[in-house]
């Protein structure tokens, strides 16, 4: 065997265990779910075939479109938060002095906090009678911008987008920081003499550069805003009225609150598809020759 077969038997044979445990963790319980959506089963008992009755229903119903419409809402807000921000602060503190050590560790502190606590925490703070935010607008005389920012189905949406911007900036900000140091002194050099500074340096160089880590990052950015659940539960439940109802936690409440077992398996194989149709769409959209 030529030294190119046994390292690559070698590398085979290393990432045997960790597919073994992704598949039996990760790909069986996916193709288990969507068996399960093509049956009725309240999760004990015996289940009946019914077809794609599961999918149809959910595809009839108005509260999963509204679901979808909420999720595509914290997508756009994720990648038109999250990104920019992780990327600005990328180049101010792609440096390793103390203080940036110590401000990069502040914004990523909240990726190790505990999404319940996040969510309480903002929770207290949108309150409309003790919340902080209220408090200070009025303060500042601004009586007219007080809100009850999670009751109000007109601007609640955008109000749990917040957080969820907030308490998701660290992971991207290590990835583009680790992507911006990997760019060469020389060019950075280069670019300098010929005045590409500022926002040029940052159009010209930066972002072309890095142009399959921001890929990388918008996949994550999509996969995880369509599976977010716990801020949203937490601050609202979902509620009023469904306003804030995401596509998990309306998976959550008919699978576990209503006992319809393969009606959730249905909604979640429906949240798959949906994932991978943005992400597919958007690796589409990001392509250049």
């Amino acid at each position: 065997m030529t030294i190119s077969g046994r390292l690559r038997t070698f590398i085979i044979i290393g990432l045997l265990p960790a597919l073994l445990i992704y598949a039996v963790f990760v790909l069986i319980p996916i193709f288990w779910s969507a068996y399960y959506g093509f049956f009725s089963w309240k999760g004990i008992g015996a289940s009946t075939f019914i077809g794609f009755d599961n999918y149809a229903e959910a595809l009839r119903d108005p509260i999963f479109w509204r679901a979808l419409k909420n999720n595509l809402i914290i997508v756009v807000a994720s990648i038109g938060g999250q990104l920019p921000i992780a990327l600005v602060l990328s180049l101010i503190l792609r440096k390793s002095t103390l203080f940036q050590r110590f401000v990069r560790s502040a914004v990523f502190m909240p990726m190790v906090v505990a999404s319940v606590v996040i969510g309480m925490i903002w929770g207290y703070i949108y309150h409309p009678q003790i919340g902080i935010l209220n408090f200070i607008l009025d303060t500042f005389g601004l009586e007219s911008w007080i809100r009850d920012w999670l009751g109000d189905p007109g601007i609640n949406m955008y109000s749990v987008s917040v957080p969820v911007i907030w308490a998701n900036i660290g992971p991207y900000l290590i990835l583009f920081i680790s992507a911006i140091q990997n760019i060469s002194s020389e060019i950075e050099d280069a670019a300098k003499i010929d005045g590409a500074v500022g926002g040029k340096w940052l159009y010209l160089i930066v972002i072309p550069m890095i142009w399959d880590t921001i890929k990388v990052a918008i996949v994550l950015c999509i996969s995880g805003s369509l599976k977010a659940f716990d801020l949203i539960f937490v601050m609202t439940g979902g509620g009023p009225a469904q306003s804030t109802e995401l596509l998990a936690t309306y998976m959550y409440n008919n699978t576990f609150e209503v006992f319809r077992y393969g009606y959730g398996s249905a909604v979640s194989t429906l949240i798959i598809v949906i994932s991978m149709i943005l992400v597919l769409g958007s690796q589409l959209l990001m392509r250049r020759k």
